[in-house]
This record gives C-alpha cells, structure tokens and sequence, in this order.
C-alpha cells in the first residue's frame, strides 16, 4: 500500500471517527437556537468565568464544524454575537470560518483530486488553467452570495488547483460581509424565533445584487480596455490619413 493511500485511508478515518462523535455524543442537539436561547445566561457565566479558555474553546469549535462541513455554523455564529459582542465574534468567526473552509478544501483536494484527474484529463486540466486565471475573482463572487452552500464551494474548489493560501484569502473577505449580518443578528438574539428569521427576501436579494456587481465591474473594465486598445490601434492612421 503507498503512503499516499495510507495517509487518504487515515484523514478519512479520522474525519468519520469526528463526524461520528459529533453525532454519537448527541452533540449536534446543542447547536440549535432553541438550545442556545435556553442556554443564554449559563454560557455567559461560563464566558465571565474564564473569557480567554472559552474564547479558544470557541475558536477551535467553529474550526472544526466549518473543516468537516457539520451543521450548526450558523448557530454558533448567533451565540458569539450574544457572547462576545459584535467586533470579538465578528474576529473569531472570521478566521475561525476561513480556516475551517480551508481545511475543507484541503481534505477534499487530498482525497478526490488524483480521482478527478484520472477520470478527467485533459478536461481538469483546461479548467485549472482557467482557475488560475480567473478562480480567485469568481471564488470571491460565490462567497459573496450566501445562496451558495459553504460546504459545496469548499469541496467543488478542492477539486481544482487553486492555492491553498490565495483560497484562504479570498474566502476571508468574502465571506466577511455575511459573517457582520450573522454577527450582528446574534445581538438580537431573544427576538430571533427561526433561522429563516435571520434572512429576508430583500436580504438575500442585496447579497445576490453584492454577488453580481464584481462580474458586472469587470464587464465594464474589459470594454473600457477594449475601447481604449482599439483607440491607441487607430489613433496613429488616423493621423497618418489627416496629413497633407
């Protein structure tokens, strides 16, 4: 057996063996906003008690919900936001979040990679030049529409070459302007009776229109480009036909 197939065999066991805890111990039931409206004052002692150890305990939490794609992002997201206070949260989750997609993205392009490589060819290997090219702009796009799940950009993302550190980036500021409206909301936190409670129709059509605009800016940049090309290509016969 190669060591390569030996590490994939030991990640996937790993993250089973997290997932499955997650599950087993009934943890997931203390992700859900009934809990954490119940639970409200008791986390806030803890909190005063020792505010740094449950801040790193916090900090690692969210890391390794947003890595293995569990849910209860977004609950915790809402619990900082009473905790913390809107500025603390807003740091924690922000790069507590980015860090997690990017472990996500790592353990996919680890295990699927070589798969998609083999069953694709040639096919992968025009998409990736083209990520190169462009994968940053479009990632920072879908990161800014919370209509796309966060799992699947992690995952679909693993699957191309683009680098770990440039995924990292982007995600951190795109994903900053959704992560405020989280942060924010989890201070309304005893008026929230739903998590649909939290997204409006008109909320989520301000992210899709916040979503478009980069491709739209970068429509209008590319004809202006255009435009000016073909003026610097013209300008010198022009001024050669003008001449006596």
């Amino acid at each position: 057996m190669s060591s390569g197939l030996v590490r994939n065999v030991l990640l996937v066991s790993l993250a089973l063996a997290l997932v499955a805890a997650f599950f087993g111990l009934g943890l997931n039931q203390y992700l859900t906003l009934a809990f954490l409206k119940e639970s409200r004052e008791a986390l806030a002692t803890a909190q005063a008690a020792a505010p740094w150890r449950f801040a790193a305990g916090y900090f690692l939490l969210y890391v390794l919900v947003a890595a293995l794609s569990l849910p209860g992002a977004t609950v915790l997201t809402l619990g900082g936001g009473a905790l913390f206070g809107f500025w603390t949260t807003l740091a924690l989750v922000s790069f507590a979040s980015s860090i997690g997609a990017t472990l996500a993205c790592a353990l996919s392009r680890t295990l699927f990679r070589r798969m998609m490589t083999q069953r694709m060819g040639p096919k992968l290997t025009a998409i990736d030049q083209g990520i190169r090219r462009e994968g940053a702009f479009y990632l920072f796009t879908l990161r800014l529409i919370p209509l796309f799940p966060f799992f699947v950009v992690n995952a679909a993302m693993g699957l191309t070459a683009v680098p770990l550190s440039t995924f990292y980036l982007v995600s951190q500021l795109g994903m900053l302007p959704g992560t405020a409206v989280y942060v924010n909301a989890g201070s309304q936190l005893g008026r929230i009776e739903s998590l649909s409670g939290i997204v409006s129709p008109e909320l989520l059509f301000s992210f899709a229109l916040l979503g478009v605009f980069p491709l739209a800016a970068k429509r209008v940049v590319a004809g202006y480009r255009a435009r000016q090309a073909r003026n610097a290509r013209s300008g010198p016969n022009t001024s050669k036909g003008d001449a006596p």
